[in-house]
């Protein structure tokens, strides 16, 4: 028996070992393409990246059949796997960086979003790698077994095929020759962008996913050993992920404003409903993670408080306040009308944002809220509200809509509205998600929007959807306060 399973275990280790060698030689065809431009060499890198992606679908299972050395073989092929991944991926960045320099010398703005994005997906699968080595160390430190999920499983599955699809895409030779194996690897070359963004965010969400388990399973643990019972410097530490969290968010209003810039104000106004609905999280997160908790030093916690919210105030201007002014601006300047561009477009913007600044340092100076209600119109609402016929706006100008002029002026108008209403403090405003727990039916009603983006009433419905926001203060006085303290654990943040 052992004799029979001799070829079949050294097959088992040529399929480990081998993936390093030819995702190598695919480096080495790389670097030669970029300075030949060598179809040839072209056709022979993806060919060895393809065996190598081979190689790592089907060695798992003959060392699930013939049983090689576990512990070994398990180590081997977590290496390797590291070897191959630190190899493809930075040479994937610096291949389409290389394609939309000399293959499409004149980029549009989607090829430069993708190139940026491939970066970030490099960035991401370097450090999941780094970072889940360490926590397996940890783990084994501490007598654990680190089993890998269902959802790190996945993640090693598609990191091959994808690393070869973007290799593929990234060192295309136009103008090869008229071969079956070239037109084959050419349609990998000639993937449309739409695609490829769909499946470089999939495999991002996926890294993320995966580093957010290992968090979830030795995080806790991890912690108490390198903090060594220090309770500031374990916060400190935790304190980075809401932080991170809102940065991120604040991010959002400005790739908001960038598809503004590309004429997109649909996708616009997506991201910043997504920043509105994603809002909350970074405070539900630090609450999660106990930061909102007093420490024993009262010194310390007023200065933690400080810093965070300071952080949160600032990310909300930006995604808020300072994007949809933008995106006003961006939109109707470039609008000629001899009526509308009598109307002062810029001061507009720099009033809408004023305005909203004005309401964020009232909001963290107020030191009488109102549980379950806001003072005034809440910026989320505030930027929906403002952006929402901008929308209408920018259809009615690619249609030629005799009705442009009218959408334009009113426009401009709902934006000094807009910035009014979230300064009349003595007005107050329903807390939506806690309007929709009371009330089903009004999460039902909200759905319309979502399934109204497939439709041209896209903006037709948002802009009715807020308008009806803005009567909530005719419902609110209904609502005993009492009865929203009740349901507010604790002081909500993240809202303004």
């Amino acid at each position: 028996m052992p004799g029979k399973q001799y070829i079949p275990q050294k097959l088992t280790t040529l399929l480990v070992y081998g993936r390093p060698p030819l995702v190598f030689g695919g480096m080495l065809c790389a670097i030669a393409v970029m300075w030949t431009r060598s179809p040839v060499l072209y056709i022979l890198g993806v060919v060895f990246l393809f065996v190598s992606m081979t190689f790592d679908l089907v060695d798992g299972w003959f060392a699930a059949r013939f049983h090689p050395h576990p512990v070994m073989a398990n180590l081997a092929d977590r290496i390797m796997d590291k070897v191959v991944y630190s190899i493809i991926f930075p040479l994937v960045a610096v291949g389409t960086m290389w394609r939309i320099h000399i293959v499409t010398p004149d980029p549009n703005r989607a090829e430069l979003l993708h190139a940026i994005l491939v970066m970030i997906l490099t960035v991401t699968v370097l450090v999941r790698d780094n970072f889940a080595n360490f926590m397996r160390g940890f783990a084994i430190r501490n007598d654990q077994d680190p089993e890998d999920s269902e959802f790190t499983r996945l993640r090693t599955i598609v990191s091959a095929p994808v690393g070869a699809l973007l290799y593929a895409y990234a060192f295309y030779v136009p103008e090869g020759p008229e071969t079956r194996i070239y037109s084959s690897i050419s349609w990998f070359g000639n993937l449309p962008l739409q695609g490829l963004f769909f499946i470089e965010i999939i495999f991002l969400v996926i890294n993320l996913g995966s580093i957010a388990l290992y968090c979830r399973k030795y995080g806790s643990l991890c912690l108490d050993e390198l903090c060594l019972g220090n309770e500031r410097l374990r916060r400190r530490i935790l304190a980075f992920f809401p932080n991170a969290l809102t940065v991120m968010n604040a991010m959002m209003g400005l790739l908001a404003v960038f598809f503004a810039y590309q004429g997109r104000i649909r996708e616009a106004y997506l991201f910043l409903v997504g920043a509105a609905m994603f809002d909350k999280l970074d405070g539900a997160l630090a609450r999660k993670l106990g930061l909102t908790e007093p420490l024993p030093a009262e010194n310390e916690q007023a200065r933690t408080i400080r810093q965070g919210g300071i952080l949160d105030d600032i990310a909300d201007l930006v995604r808020f306040c300072n994007s949809p002014a933008w995106i006003f601006y961006i939109v109707l300047s470039a609008f000629s009308d001899p009526i509308v561009e009598k109307i002062p477009i810029a001061l507009i913007a720099w009033g809408y944002t004023a305005f909203g600044l004005v309401r964020l340092i009232y909001f963290t100076l107020d030191k009488n809220p109102i549980p379950g209600f806001f003072k005034g119109m809440p910026t989320p609402a505030a930027a929906m509200l403002s952006v929402a016929p901008l929308i209408i706006f920018a259809q009615a100008v690619n249609e030629g809509s005799p009705w442009t002029q009218f959408w334009g002026i009113f426009c401009c108008g709902v934006m000094i509205f807009t910035a009014i209403l979230m300064n009349l403090y003595p007005i107050h405003y329903l807390h939506l998600g806690r309007f929709m727990s009371r009330h089903p039916w009004f999460t039902r009603l909200t759905l319309l929007l979502f399934v109204s983006v497939f439709t041209p009433y896209f903006g037709h419905v948002a802009v009715l959807y807020m308008f009806l926001y803005t009567l909530s203060p005719l419902i609110t006085w209904r609502i005993d306060p009492q009865v929203a303290a009740r349901e507010t654990r604790t002081k909500t943040a993240g809202v303004h």
